[in-house]
């Protein structure tokens, strides 16, 4: 049965880097012969099978992160995760002039931020160019800091990136949708403010998406 979403967003990059380690002769184009025989003479030509679709090549790359164990929830992440959340989502500037997106918003138990290039929003043009890739780290949390510390009102301690992935989940501002999503767990760990909403030990959890989609 094949899956029908509504893709907002897909990393061709993390996909293509994963399936050439996962399966490498899956997005190869394969070359076959059609032959017709005639008392005379015969002819032959050789037909190109089409290279697989983004969507075919995402899907057998989430099918083995599953049969292989790999794949959490927001709450208990593995190295990659999986989740539907309402989530709020939008641009943000890159320290080198590169353009992010960025969704954001939480469970019960985790504040969830999820970043990466704003090229791999579905209907982007614009190519993504900084020195560090927009789903690293660094890139995340200078694009977090440089969007959100002015109105942060306070500059969270250095040792602790994951207080800016706290902050945008306050401060992020853009449309609210139900989505769904699986992405590669990039930062884990407790909540540098120790109460939020009035609920303590919360945790806090940023990745950088393979997809993401609406889902009703």
């Amino acid at each position: 049965m094949v899956t029908v979403r509504y893709y907002l967003y897909i990393s061709d990059a993390k996909v293509d880097m994963l399936l050439s380690q996962i399966d490498p002769d899956f997005g190869r184009r394969s070359t076959t012969e059609a032959g017709l025989s005639m008392k005379l003479f015969s002819v032959r030509r050789s037909v190109e099978a089409p290279a697989p679709a983004r969507t075919d090549k995402l899907e057998r790359v989430l099918r083995h992160l599953e049969e292989t164990g790999q794949t959490g929830s927001v709450d208990a992440p593995g190295p990659y995760f999986r989740g539907s959340l309402p989530l709020q989502w939008g641009p943000l500037q890159g320290e080198n002039g590169g353009s992010l997106v960025y969704f954001g918003g939480r469970t019960e138990r985790t504040i969830l931020g999820l970043g990466g290039a704003g090229s791999h929003v579905l209907g982007a043009s614009a190519p993504q160019a900084p020195e560090f890739a927009a789903s690293s780290v660094p890139t995340l949390l200078a694009g977090l800091a440089a969007a959100f510390a002015a109105d942060s009102g306070e500059v969270p301690a250095e040792e602790s990136s994951l207080a800016w992935v706290h902050t945008a989940g306050r401060l992020l501002r853009g449309p609210r949708q139900h989505v769904e999503f699986v992405a590669r767990r990039l930062l884990t760990g407790p909540s540098p403010y120790p109460e939020i909403d009035g609920r303590p030990g919360m945790r806090v959890l940023l990745g950088s998406p393979l997809y993401v989609a609406l889902s009703d």
